[in-house]
């Protein structure tokens, strides 16, 4: 019985923690809106779930209030994360001397963590000038999606379009 109560009030806690409307970044997708905050009847019992559409996509996401921390459904970062990110583009970047497929699967676990920092290292790590060596195919995806999940959420923090804050992102790597 107590252990009702205290998984209630959990529930409670976290819808006052996301609300319809606002800017959430869901790890393994990036960053969009939730849809709505909705009651739906799953195998017989009854589930508060969030509803994210990723119009980007053409996915629509139903995600269990209860499972929404545990899966790393965040708010967008605060001020300090972002600066934190920032300040990590304007660095030296660290390529490890080590396997480019080993180097894949770190990158893209950084990606997948929805770290704003880890993020950007991999920005950082991978961004090439244009007097460079080109890149690899699946360099260039994984720098890419790295670059598009940033500043999609430098953009709703700055409260700015995705194309201006990609262009404050490599004004920054271009500075260094």
């Amino acid at each position: 019985m107590n252990k009702k109560v205290v998984s209630s009030a959990s529930t409670a806690s976290l819808k006052t923690a996301f609300n319809s409307g606002e800017f959430v970044v869901y790890p393994a997708h990036g960053v969009d809106k939730i849809a709505d905050i909705a009651k739906q009847k799953v195998a017989g019992s009854e589930l508060e779930l969030i509803v994210v559409n990723f119009d980007k996509d053409k996915m629509t996401l139903r995600i269990p209030m209860a499972k929404a921390s545990t899966i790393g459904l965040r708010k967008i970062a605060n001020e300090s994360t972002i600066n934190d990110a920032l300040n990590t583009l304007k660095g030296k970047p660290k390529v490890k001397k080590v396997m480019w497929s080993r180097r894949a699967q770190e990158y893209e676990s950084k990606i997948s963590s929805g770290n704003p920092v880890a993020i950007a290292e991999v920005v950082r790590d991978l961004h090439r000038n244009e007097n460079l060596a080109e890149q690899s195919y699946s360099e260039r995806q994984i720098y890419e999606q790295a670059l598009e999940r940033l500043s999609s959420e430098v953009a709703i923090f700055d409260k700015s379009a995705t194309k201006e804050a990609q262009a404050k992102l490599l004004a920054i790597l271009g500075a260094r």
